[in-house]
């Protein structure tokens, strides 16, 4: 049961009769029956919501931070018309509008309600359920009813470093122009067959083609254009830091590290593919949270954003141990590693640097990691004592991790420590450098 403002302004001007009759308790319980009969009719004479029926309409994936509006059929399976209101809750995060519908629907008929979303969190969201309140005829009072209603909206990372992309493209394009593709003896790819002059690598020698041509033919390579790039993400505890200035809604927190790794992450899979390399992804904290293994170049970005979408921080530490395994479990050939993760030096001096030497030992790796501008503004504040102290903290926190980044690079491991909107162009032209100076 559910009393309506209604029945309060009635309560409300009750007072004045009672306070104006002769004996105020009969007329107070007097009054107080009418009223109380008065709902109890409009109850009884209101839409049972428990005969309502609910399907929803198939929903889509949105990016976060983009509008999407769901639909919601509502079937009135009773025998009498359904006057109230609809709410389709959903999480906060979700931003749901409007909160409640006004229907009025006749026995036997449907009515569609749509609900507009803008989330402003990536991820899975999931409605909470659908709530009905019918009101009677007099709008005094009415049935309320709750229902579950599944309903699933999935949330994907938006690509804002998309805007790098064409940039970047071009000078992938130059690159390719002015690197030699040709090279005598070395490389895997075979190219052509050419004489054989002085200074050639006697072991291109083609016999087979030298017994045809009664001359001494060797064979030319090219360096492999199909190199492999794995993206490994550390969905660990230090990826829940929130950093920046999320660019969706006026919100000072910012995203989290992870989702800033996500974003650069896919800046570099898309210049990588275009680039004709192999792309793998990996995200992994204690175990494998998902994974994207031999995508082709068409599919390779929806099938990350996918993998990436649901992905959440894990609040545990980082098993760097079993993600190496993994990483070398899944790559037998060389590749370029980038692993996107937090400069946090307990993290890395108990857990990555021990096993380091495995993965550098066979590929190329590359640790990426987002720097907090919050801390560069702590460290140059002077205004007072607490702001001194601040500016110490901040000071000795930038310290250590140039410290661990020192620590890496001795170690043979290429560090890229930018600010969160700065860390997917830092990234795409780190790679575009190793491309060009043949380490690639």
């Amino acid at each position: 049961m559910v009393l309506t403002g209604r029945t309060g302004v009635l309560a409300l001007l009750c007072v004045l009769p009672i306070a104006l009759s002769p004996t105020p308790a009969e007329s107070f319980v007097t009054l107080l029956a009418v009223l109380a009969v008065a709902v109890l009719v409009d109850i009884g004479l209101a839409a049972n919501p428990a005969q309502l029926r609910y399907d929803r309409l198939p929903n889509d994936s949105v990016r976060l931070g983009e509008p999407v509006s769901l639909g919601l059929l509502i079937h009135n399976a009773g025998w009498r018309r359904f006057r109230g209101l609809i709410r389709d809750a959903w999480a906060p995060s979700a931003q749901a509008e409007p909160a409640a519908h006004a229907v009025d629907i006749a026995a036997g008929r449907m009515h569609r309600a749509d609900t507009g979303l803008r989330p402003v969190r990536r991820g899975d969201q999931r409605s909470a359920a659908v709530t009905a309140r019918s009101i009677g005829p007099l709008g005094l009072a009415g049935r309320q009813r709750s229902r579950p209603v599944p309903g699933l909206v999935r949330v994907l990372p938006p690509f804002l470093s998309r805007k790098h992309l064409p940039s970047r493209l071009a000078r992938l394009r130059e690159i390719d122009g002015v690197s030699p593709t040709l090279t005598r003896g070395q490389g895997t790819e075979f190219d052509s067959l050419r004489d054989y002059v002085v200074g050639d690598d006697v072991r291109s020698i083609d016999w087979r083609a030298t017994a045809r041509r009664s001359d001494v033919v060797v064979r030319t390579w090219r360096p492999e254009r199909d190199r492999r790039v794995v993206i490994v993400l550390d969905t660990g505890r230090t990826a829940a830091g929130r950093v920046g200035v999320d660019p969706t809604v006026s919100d000072p927190g910012g995203w989290p590290r992870l989702d800033w790794s996500m974003d650069a992450a896919l800046l570099l899979a898309a210049l990588a593919s275009r680039a004709g390399d192999h792309v793998d992804f990996l995200a992994h904290d204690r175990v494998t949270r998902a994974g994207v293994f031999g995508a082709s170049r068409t599919e390779l970005l929806s099938r990350l954003v996918a993998a990436m979408a649901p992905l959440t921080p894990s609040i545990i530490e980082s098993d760097f141990t079993a993600m190496v395994s993994a990483i070398l479990r899944r790559t037998r050939r060389r590749a370029l590693v980038v692993l996107m993760t937090e400069l946090n030096p307990s993290a890395l001096d108990e857990g990555l640097l021990p096993v380091l030497p495995q993965l550098s030992a066979k590929h190329r790796v590359v640790v990426a990691a987002v720097t907090d501008p919050r801390v560069d503004q702590m460290a140059a504040g002077r205004s007072d004592a607490a702001a001194v102290y601040d500016a110490a903290a901040a000071e000795r926190s930038r310290n250590d991790r140039w410290a661990i980044a020192s620590r890496l690079r001795h170690s043979g491991v290429e560090v890229i420590d930018a600010a969160p909107t700065e860390l997917a162009p830092a990234l795409a032209d780190r790679y575009l450098a190793m491309k060009a100076s043949g380490r690639l």
